[in-house]
């Protein structure tokens, strides 16, 4: 079996493999190390917004220094945990997959290496998350810029910053952690605003001797991660807080609206910049306690406008203005497309992003009819809410499916489509209404349906996983299965000479791309 990617996702799959005795999988991953975004996430004040609490595994809780762990010590966790469970001899670093092809008659995928390597396996997991893949703009002239550019997510860290002008494109969640972290040390800080988003204070900080030492104890923290969880269904069931008109949702937006008057009485130039014009939630809302101080740093200047295009010397806004700047940081989110890195192909020769047409879907975010083996982790419609949560249920909903073909009951196993369909049109029934469909947002694809957001909190998702199993899904038995194999087959390993083996592989790949 193969594990593409080794964050939370990968990581949880693994574990939850290994625990139901199943040993023979790999974990694939590009970066140099295990983490996912939180190796890839390096930019100066990356943490999380989520409770320590909840953005760790249930199953292994943590002594946290802070209420909302930075990125250093959560990327500290997952190392751990890794070595904890004996994860090290699956995980492969520095390897990129490309593409997984189904074979029909060998109830296999073969699977492509950046690397040139082809293998094969009885089932795939794509653990490569929602925020993965970097999106960079496609202003003009961003190629000429004269000074270091970077997205955060690649953040550039020989760049010296002290006494620059920096400029920062973007004023999401990654963005108030950066600009209030750079402030300091930069000469000027020039933040370009598309739009703003509402924003919360976070309330993080150092967790006091009394609170560390009560951590020593993993009931103490599974009782208060359990009473955490319980306070947050409310507020997502239905996406009430997200939801014009209800109270949850109207109380959000009015201490939203205080923190904004509170912060910048003595500025009411920046009160009017950063104040949103759509209702609370239609965007991802910004939690956070430093960045609406930083705004009102002399160095820091907030520019209310998109960027047009770039110049040897600098950004020019949508109105016309040239801001001269030193370097150029970029935090412009990340591409929405589900599996955006990996070609995935299934049965009928089509991709997924084909089948697909720019509206993702699946049953539980997990499995899409045409893809026999094929598992998604942080898929379509699930984000939102306690995210280590939900990746948690569908390790378990994965793990139960390759038990079946583990034990030799099926050689493959794939959702009923007429139950997806039932499932998505409910998912979007549930969603409609909520401040998502009324702002600039990336939840939506290009008709406006919501692709990304889960409308009900944790255990209701929790509870679906466990229900939509076995019903949900249709069987085959075409060949006698020995269970997962020991090793995969490796083109390079398996053939002889090697190189005309790989050859002969990759002819092969290419015969399957067309469908034969």
């Amino acid at each position: 079996m193969a594990i593409i990617g080794a964050g939370f996702s990968g990581i949880a799959a693994g574990i939850k493999l290994k625990e139901a005795g199943i040993e023979n999988f790999t974990i694939y991953e590009k970066s140099p190390n295990v983490g996912g975004v939180w190796w890839d996430n390096r930019y100066p004040g990356a943490e999380v917004d989520t409770p320590s609490v909840l953005y760790s595994y249930s199953f292994r809780p943590w002594r946290w220094s802070r209420t909302h762990v930075r990125q250093a010590e959560l990327l500290e966790y997952l190392e751990a945990v890794v070595d904890e469970y004996g994860l090290g001899r699956h995980i492969r670093t520095r390897c990129e997959v490309e593409s997984a092809v189904w074979n029909e008659d060998r109830q296999r995928y073969t699977v492509l290496l950046k690397d040139g390597r082809v293998e094969r396996f009885e089932a795939v997991v794509s653990a490569v998350g929602l925020l993965s893949d970097p999106r960079y703009p496609d202003w003009p002239g961003l190629e000429d810029f004269a000074g270091p550019r970077f997205h955060t997510s690649r953040w550039d860290h020989t760049v010296d910053l002290s006494g620059k002008t920096v400029a920062v494109v973007g004023t999401g969640s990654t963005a108030a952690q950066v600009v209030p972290s750079i402030a300091p040390v930069a000469g000027q800080v020039k933040m370009f605003q598309r739009e703003p988003g509402w924003v919360l204070p976070k309330g993080a900080r150092d967790f006091t001797t009394s609170e560390r030492a009560a951590m020593n104890s993993h009931a103490a923290q599974r009782i208060v991660r359990a009473m955490m969880l319980m306070r947050r269904e409310k507020a997502q069931y239905r996406n009430a807080s997200w939801r014009p008109g209800t109270p949850e949702n109207a109380a959000a937006e009015k201490a939203a609206r205080t923190y904004i008057d509170t912060v910048f009485a003595e500025r009411p130039d920046l009160r009017e910049a950063v104040t949103p014009g759509y209702p609370f939630g239609g965007k991802r809302p910004i939690l956070t306690d430093d960045f609406y101080p930083s705004l009102t740093r002399e160095n820091v200047t907030v520019v209310p406008r998109a960027v047009s295009r770039v110049t040897k010397r600098g950004l020019v806004d949508a109105g016309g203005q040239e801001h001269e700047v030193d370097i150029l940081v970029m935090s412009t989110g990340f591409k929405s497309d589900f599996v955006s890195t990996v070609e995935v192909i299934g049965r009928d020769g089509r991709s997924l992003n084909e089948v697909w047409n720019g509206e993702p879907q699946a049953l539980l975010g997990i499995m899409t009819t045409g893809f026999p083996n094929f598992f998604m982790m942080y898929g379509p419609n699930t984000n939102g809410g306690a995210i280590v949560t939900h990746l948690e249920a569908q390790a378990d909903y994965v793990v139960a499916a390759i038990k079946l073909l583990a034990r030799g009951r099926a050689s493959s196993v794939e959702v009923r489509d007429s139950v997806s369909q039932w499932f998505n049109s409910v998912i979007q029934q549930r969603l409609a209404g909520a401040s998502f469909e009324g702002a600039s947002n990336y939840y939506k694809s290009a008709t406006g349906r919501i692709v990304t957001q889960w409308s009900d909190g944790a255990i209701v998702y929790s509870v679906l996983t466990k229900l939509l199993r076995r019903a949900a899904w249709k069987t085959r038995y075409i060949m006698p299965s020995s269970g997962l194999a020991s090793e995969p087959t490796s083109a390079v390993r398996a053939a002889e000479p090697g190189a005309v083996g790989a050859a002969s592989e990759r002819a092969e790949l290419e015969q399957l791309y067309v469908g034969s």
